[in-house]
Parts: C-alpha cells; sequence; structure tokens
C-alpha cells in the first residue's frame, strides 16, 4: 500500500499552490492510497488530458482511492462522477479544506456553489515539491465575464489574502530556503479591492518586500493590462528584487476582437504600458497570452493581433488556438474554423520564437543570475533558459556568465 497521498496537477500556477495545500492536509489526515487530480478548465483539451490521467492512473492504481477536484470538477462535477474510476469530487473551496480530508463525507460530489464563497483562507505551505521556487497564492477569483472564459463559474468572485497572511507564508518559504517566490491568483491585478482599505497591489508588493528583507527573487503572475497603474509601473522599475519579466494577458490585438471578447482594454494601451515600462527598466522581457481564431476574427483582425506581438516584442508567448466552452457566449458566437485557428495560433508562436530567439542573441556575452531548476538548467532574472556548465544544486542562485545559444536555450558557464 501507498503511504504517501499522490497529487496530479493540471493548469496553473495556482493549482501548483493549492496541490501544495491539499498534500499537506492529506498528510495530516492520515491518508493512504489515494490519489488526487486536480484539474483544469481552460481549455476542452485540458479537460481531456485530465479525463485521460484519471483512467491511466486506475489502471496503475487498482485499489487507490481517486479524488478529482480543481476548476473541470467545480464547474461540471456530474461529469466526473460519472467515470467509474472516481471515487469522489470535490470542489475548488472544499479541497482547501483540511476537515474535508479529516473527516472525509460519504457523498460521491462535495461541490458547494463557489459563487457564495467570499473569503479566501489563509494557509502555510513549506515546501513544493520537486520545485526551485515557491506560489503564493495571493488572491481568488475574477469578477470580470470576458466571453471565452469559463474560470471565474470554476474559481468564484474575486477575493484576497490579507497581507499579513501573505508575509507569513513567504517568511516560511524563505526559512525553508527558497531563493524566489512567486505571486499567484486567478486576476492578482484585482488584489485588494475587498479588503479593509483596499491596498492595491503594488501596495502590498511594496510591504511584501520591506516585511521580508531575507527574500531574493519575487516574480508576479500574469496581469491584467488595464490594472497595470503608475504605482505598479514605478515599482517594476525601481525594485531590484522585482523580477525584470512581465507576462500580461493580452488576448488580442484586435479593437473590435478585444470588445468582443469584452476584454477591458485596448491594443494602444497594451503598448503603452509596454512602452513605460521599458523607459523604467530596459532589460524587462515580456510575455502575452494570446487566443488565434477567435469568433468573427478575420485574417485582417488576426494580422493585427500579430502586428501587436512584434510591436511589442512579446518573446514569452502563450498562444491557444480558441476553444470554444460551453455556456459562454463566445461559443454563441459565428465560429472560425479550427484549422484556420490552429493555423493563426501556429503562425502567433513563430513570431513569438523568432522574438525569443533574438533575445537569447542579444544577450549572449552578458552576466546572469540564475535560479536553478534541475542540476544544470535554470533560468535568468528575466525567465530565459539556461544551460549550465556543471550541475548545480536545485533551487541555489547561480553566477553566470553566458557564452552561446543551443537549442533556444543559453549556454552558461557558472563563475568561480
Amino acid at each position: 500500500m501507498t503511504s504517501e497521498p499522490e497529487i496530479v496537477t493540471f493548469g496553473c500556477r495556482l493549482n501548483t499552490y493549492e496541490s501544495e495545500v491539499m498534500r499537506g492536509h492529506a498528510r495530516a489526515a492520515g491518508l493512504t492510497d489515494t490519489v488526487i487530480v486536480n484539474t483544469c478548465a481552460v481549455t476542452k483539451e485540458a479537460e481531456r488530458q485530465a479525463r485521460q490521467a484519471i483512467r491511466r492512473l486506475r489502471r496503475q492504481r487498482p485499489s487507490a482511492r481517486i479524488i478529482v477536484t480543481g476548476c473541470a470538477a467545480q464547474i461540471d462535477p456530474g461529469a466526473f462522477a460519472r467515470m467509474a474510476e472516481v471515487d469522489q469530487v470535490l470542489g475548488n473551496a472544499e479541497k482547501m479544506r483540511a476537515e474535508t480530508f479529516a473527516s472525509p463525507a460519504q457523498e460521491r460530489i462535495v461541490v458547494d456553489d463557489i459563487m457564495q464563497v467570499r473569503e479566501t483562507a489563509g494557509h502555510l505551505v513549506s515546501g513544493f515539491e520537486g520545485r526551485s521556487r515557491a506560489f503564493v497564492e495571493v488572491q481568488q477569483g475574477c469578477d470580470h465575464r470576458c466571453t471565452f472564459c469559463i474560470i471565474p463559474f470554476g474559481r468564484g468572485p474575486n477575493r484576497s489574502v490579507p497581507i499579513g497572511g501573505i508575509v507569513a507564508q513567504v517568511r516560511e518559504l524563505v526559512a525553508a530556503g527558497y531563493r524566489e517566490v512567486v505571486l499567484t491568483g486567478v486576476d492578482i491585478a484585482s488584489y485588494g479591492r475587498d479588503l479593509p482599505g483596499r491596498p492595491a497591489l503594488a501596495q502590498m508588493i511594496r510591504r511584501l518586500l520591506a516585511q521580508v528583507p531575507e527574500l531574493e527573487r519575487l516574480r508576479l503572475s500574469s496581469l491584467d493590462p488595464v490594472e497595470v497603474d503608475d504605482e505598479l509601473i514605478a515599482l517594476i522599475g525601481a525594485e531590484p528584487r522585482l523580477m525584470p519579466h512581465v507576462h500580461l494577458s493580452v488576448q488580442a490585438g484586435d479593437d473590435l476582437i478585444l470588445k468582443r471578447m469584452k476584454r477591458r482594454h485596448l491594443g494602444a494601451q497594451v503598448l503603452d504600458v509596454v512602452r513605460r515600462i521599458r523607459e523604467l527598466r530596459p532589460d524587462v522581457a515580456f510575455g502575452a497570452d494570446f487566443i488565434a481564431g477567435f469568433p468573427t476574427e478575420t485574417e485582417a483582425m488576426f494580422a493585427n493581433s500579430l502586428r501587436l506581438a512584434q510591436e511589442c516584442g512579446f518573446t514569452h508567448l502563450h498562444v491557444f488556438p480558441f476553444s470554444p466552452r460551453p455556456g459562454t457566449p463566445a461559443a454563441r458566437m459565428p465560429q472560425v474554423p479550427a484549422e484556420t485557428a490552429r493555423e493563426r495560433a501556429a503562425r502567433l508562436r513563430a513570431a513569438g520564437d523568432a522574438m525569443m530567439a533574438a533575445l537569447l542573441a542579444r544577450r549572449v556575452g552578458g552576466a546572469a543570475r540564475v535560479l536553478v531548476e534541475q542540476a544544470a538548467l535554470g533560468r535568468s532574472e528575466d525567465f530565459l533558459p539556461v544551460r549550465l556548465d556543471r550541475p548545480l544544486p536545485p533551487g541555489s542562485v547561480a553566477n553566470v556568465r553566458l557564452m552561446g545559444i543551443e537549442d533556444m536555450e543559453l549556454v552558461g558557464e557558472v563563475a568561480a
């Protein structure tokens, strides 16, 4: 019998954090021969992969108790409960409660209305299994209703973790030896609106860095461009411990498509945010999320997305061909053929690869402080992959001279 509960995680960094919370709850409850599958619902493909993994796990672990949770389980618990391989389905709120695991309910589906949840409980996680950087939840849920997105129905309304809880969590992780922390959530740029005094994201970051001076490196997960305010731009420009890598949730570069997506920014606003940050901190590398083949997108509209990506110099591109989610307004709009969406996504990715190759070339001959992820592979401050000339302990930070490029990775020589 397997003594340790196994966690299988799909999707975002927030799920990674929550999986570690569940690992701690399951261990404390003494669960054995148990597999918890933490699902993602951002695309149909993510759900398909989860179902495939569940079936594989049952073949590999015929006697194990399989619990399914996460966004896909929250949105459509019945679909997973109908799988013969699944023993129980937990909602996104239920999975974070210690009592869920200490006193397990007998019902096959334990999923409440996530839209009624109004608080985000603080959790202290001491480490992340197999990872060199740590993730900290600062915010949950989303109050916006982009026409393509199902995630608010899996995560509920916007709610923030009080600053004291964030500071305590980061202190715990730094004490455990983590040199780099990533602040994560569903919509972290909306942080603080539900808290007394409405502290904005930049204010929280300033207080965190001031109260945990021993934290070496801090990263932010994806930001909504319309919420990147003057204070946050100034902080990115002035704070060396805030890593020079900004990832924006852009989604499209055509203004009409952005309006049909119900996004709150236009292409010019994205360009302005990128320009203002670069003026203050020229070494920043930018990433972005894009959807290719959104309903009604013409070739000319797609060309505007491609143009915006190139004008902004997005080197870390995350591109998805549009995937209609049942229950969303975009699923009822006139669809672009799937093969067209895939072809446009491939062109966007190719543009991103070309911009990444140019950035890697510019970095050769310089130096970097690299967080080691595996024995001989790490990430620079601007999140570029660096292959080291000798293995180092994962989680350590090394001074590296960047000597060349191989297979879209920088090749570095560790300084003596």
